[in-house]
């Protein structure tokens, strides 16, 4: 079997594990998200480097509705230089400084129907653990998308000893390997082959849906961001127009 198609075969054994194995996580969470947001709350994704990618997949996303805000601190996840200035280094750094996170939550006037989502696949680095636990503090309930067998084959980072699971109210397992890659090549010393932007991808997807129907279940129309190409389109326009509105004041909490 070609490197290309063990890849397909491998992540595909990962994204049926999800469907069998995290189902009643997803529900639970999307209750809680329906939830948060038909009481005029917001739901923050947060997660550094890669992870910010699960962020922006839950929004702004086509099929996005108002109620999630991806919380995307640049200095965290802008490396796509690697070397050089906005490289790799610095944000690796500053990921693992404690007190980081708790500045990036000052900025904001969190509301009591608020939640979050915070997304790292180890699990351990102290600004998704203190991510969390700031959260936490404030009283608002923590959804983790995490690798269980990477977190639990991994020590804590932060001084607490706690890691993000241990502080979420609800874990979602994006069944991915420890070290994320899933695929031996011979002549290789590391593996290749990262799987969780697919499984994570799945997971945020899957969320997104659940917590549209629970909505719609309560009598809450969400108002959809349409597909970009359809722009053109009157009533396409039209309706992003309306996905504009409704997002703006969806945030009016977080600045009173």
């Amino acid at each position: 079997m070609s490197a290309a198609s063990s890849y397909f075969e491998k992540t595909l054994a990962l994204l049926q594990d999800v469907h069998e194995q995290e189902l009643p996580a997803i529900e639970q969470a999307a209750e809680l998200c329906a939830s948060s947001i038909a009481a005029g709350g917001l739901v923050f994704l947060f997660g550094n480097g890669h992870s910010r990618m699960m962020c922006e997949e839950m929004t702004p996303r086509q099929g996005c509705f108002p109620g999630f805000v991806a919380l995307v601190e640049m200095a965290l996840s802008n490396h796509a230089a690697i070397v050089g200035a906005n490289g790799l280094r610095a944000p690796l750094y500053l990921e693992k400084y404690e007190g980081y996170a708790e500045e990036i939550l000052r900025g904001f006037h969190f509301g009591p129907h608020d939640a979050f989502i915070v997304i790292s696949t180890s699990g351990i680095r102290p600004v998704v653990v203190e991510m969390a636990a700031g959260a936490k503090r404030r009283g608002l309930p923590v959804i983790a998308i995490v690798s269980r067998p990477h977190s639990e084959q991994s020590a804590p980072a932060h001084s607490s000893g706690k890691k993000l699971a241990d502080l979420a109210d609800i874990v979602l397992d994006n069944h991915c390997p420890a070290g994320d890659c899933v695929l031996e090549i011979e002549g290789l010393e590391w593996r290749t082959g990262p799987a969780s932007t697919v499984t994570g991808a799945m997971i945020v997807n899957m969320l997104r849906c659940q917590v549209a129907e629970r909505l719609l279940d309560r009598g809450l129309k969400p108002e959809l961001l349409p597909s970009h190409q359809f722009v053109g389109h009157t009533g396409a326009a039209e309706q992003l127009e309306r996905f504009y509105e409704a997002y703006r004041k969806s945030l009016r909490h977080l600045y009173e």
